[in-house]
């Protein structure tokens, strides 16, 4: 063997062990980042509505029941089946609860750590994308830095457990078409989202064979990915079987057409919106990665000749147009689209570093850093000046305004280090508002729900019904009184008061001024709610 192609080769592979070990440091740390963001403080705000409080007590009536009772396989809401969605993450929080106890830190645990998992997914994803080291730490960074994803993320709900599954999907993808043995990964991780989030499996998976058909057609023709699929789609059947077979047409009716394809052509419980809300959504939230997003698009719109463009595009693009033209839309429905987002950002950034020290940028860059920095402020001084007590919030927002200015002051400078204080200050940010009592705003939109369960909880005996005057049906209600809570109409609840021996009401003190309810005997009140019941026969001689 000749000593040059001796030499040649340890060469090569002392170099692929420095690259594995440097993306191993890399994977550890971003890691470590996302775990910290995603769980820090995360059991000290109430559950919120709608979502949380659902899908918490689902869980929780998974981890009371007995096993033989198969109510892991036919979950129950408020003791009524439960049809919405498949119970993947159910089991996981129910799993958490069994191992730390019913709360809020072990509801969202499990939606948490698989978003802060996703993290360095996102990192491998674009070491398959992308031949620069550079762009991959970048789209991780800024997918770790998103307001929306740490949101969501960390809430008790489905999207986080939907989204990890789905990157797990892309990646095996990726690294299927030069070993067919990922393929498996393919199936089985198309399995686990259809087991989360239902139909939305069939979404992500047409985004993925789209992406093969213009990347990779050959692929397509591969007997081991449809088996993959074949053997991955194994578990979702069984439990759709299972479902039919015990609950017969009303599955098919309410699991099936309700709650998952009706979706597509109307508005689902009222959640009706033009077709550019997740738009607005995204203007609204990604700051300050949106400033970069239109160069970003165009780079990627330049290099559509490329794998990493084409999957980007038709993920961006396909997504979006989908969940744009549906009759129902959520603001967590756009949760999907973030990652690409990061990706395309990450190609950005990892072209500027490639630039000289001192290069000019886009012209709008820094007046956008500077108008981000000003808002910052003025909102800072609009608290100051109403003497509004909320120096946590004030914090956050010069922690914001200055990583703004000091962007924008080396972004004029044409100095590229202005990515890395954004980075780092807009981490810095999102690590303040997840300690505070912001990040679940919602919260503050209706009455604090805690005081209220908590008179209701001892107020009522376990598995009472109560009908309340509030038109709002609050499932964290539910779950923090552990009872069903069910909205009614004023000529209901006298009905029902009237020809029941022992009723439960919760009412506001304007409902039971127009009720007029008789023989009424008060039992305890909270935040402007009233609980009461009728008097005992023989209480009052």
């Amino acid at each position: 063997m000749p000593a040059n192609s001796f030499f040649g080769g340890r060469v090569k592979k002392w170099n692929e062990i420095h690259d594995q070990w440097i993306d191993g440091l890399w994977i550890i740390l971003l890691l470590v980042a996302a775990v910290l963001l995603f769980t820090i403080d995360l059991g000290t705000l109430p559950l919120r509505d709608w979502d949380e409080g659902t899908v918490a007590q689902v869980a929780r009536e998974i981890w009371r029941a007995p096993i033989d009772s198969m109510t892991w396989l036919y979950p129950t809401l408020g003791g009524e089946p439960y049809l919405n969605k498949p119970p993947l993450m159910h089991w996981l929080i129910a799993t958490a609860y069994a191992l730390g106890g019913v709360s809020e830190w072990t509801a969202r645990l499990p939606g948490a750590l698989l978003s802060a998992i996703s993290v360095p997914l996102l990192y491998l994803i674009a070491r398959e994308l992308f031949y620069q080291r550079i762009c991959a730490i970048y789209s991780a960074l800024v997918y770790l830095t998103m307001l929306p994803v740490v949101r969501h993320g960390r809430l008790a709900m489905l999207d986080g457990g939907a989204v990890f599954f789905f990157l797990m999907m892309i990646l095996w993808l990726l690294r299927s078409r030069r070993n067919l043995v990922y393929c498996l990964g393919v199936g089985i991780s198309l399995g686990l989202i259809c087991l989360t989030k239902g139909m939305l499996g069939l979404l992500l998976a047409a985004i993925a064979l789209i992406f093969l058909l213009w990347d990779t057609p050959r692929l397509l023709t591969s007997f081991y990915l449809w088996v993959a699929i074949f053997l991955g789609m194994i578990p979702v059947a069984l439990w759709y079987g299972a479902q039919w077979w015990h609950y017969g047409h009303l599955f098919s009716n309410i699991g099936v057409m309700n709650q998952s394809l009706s979706r597509i052509w109307q508005p689902v419980e009222g959640h009706a919106h033009p077709p550019w809300f997740y738009i607005l959504e995204i203007l609204k939230y990604t700051w300050p990665w949106l400033l970069f997003f239109p160069q970003a698009l165009r780079l990627c719109w330049n290099n559509r000749n490329l794998s990493w463009a084409k999957l980007l595009l038709v993920w961006m693009g396909g997504y979006l147009l989908t969940i744009s033209i549906m009759g129902t839309k959520l603001p967590w429905y756009v949760f999907p689209i973030y990652p690409s987002i990061a990706l395309v950002i990450g190609v950005l950034f990892g072209e500027i570093q490639g630039l000289p020290l001192l290069s000019s940028y886009p012209r709008y860059w820094v007046p956008g850093l500077i108008l981000l920095a000003i808002a910052s402020c003025g909102i800072n001084i609009y608290y100051s000046w109403n003497n509004s007590n909320q120096p946590e919030l004030q914090l956050i927002l010069v922690a914001v305004a200055i990583t703004m200015g000091l962007a924008a002051v080396l972004a004029t400078k044409g100095d590229k280090q202005f990515l890395q204080i954004l980075v780092w200050g807009s981490y810095l940010s999102l690590l303040l508002l997840m300690q505070s009592q912001h990040w679940v705003w919602e919260l503050g939109e209706r009455y604090p729900v805690k005081p209220v369960a908590e008179i209701v909880k001892q107020g009522t005996p376990p598995g009472t019904k109560i009908y309340t005057s509030n038109p709002e049906h609050r499932p964290s209600l539910n779950f923090y009184s552990d009872r069903s809570i069910i909205p009614w109409q004023s000529i209901q609840l006298q009905d029902y008061w009237q020809h029941n021996q022992q009723p439960y009401l919760l009412l506001t003190q304007d409902a039971l001024e127009q009720i007029q309810l008789d023989a009424l005997e008060p039992i305890d009140q909270s935040q402007g709610w009233i609980l009461v019941t009728k008097e005992s026969k023989g209480s009052d001689i």
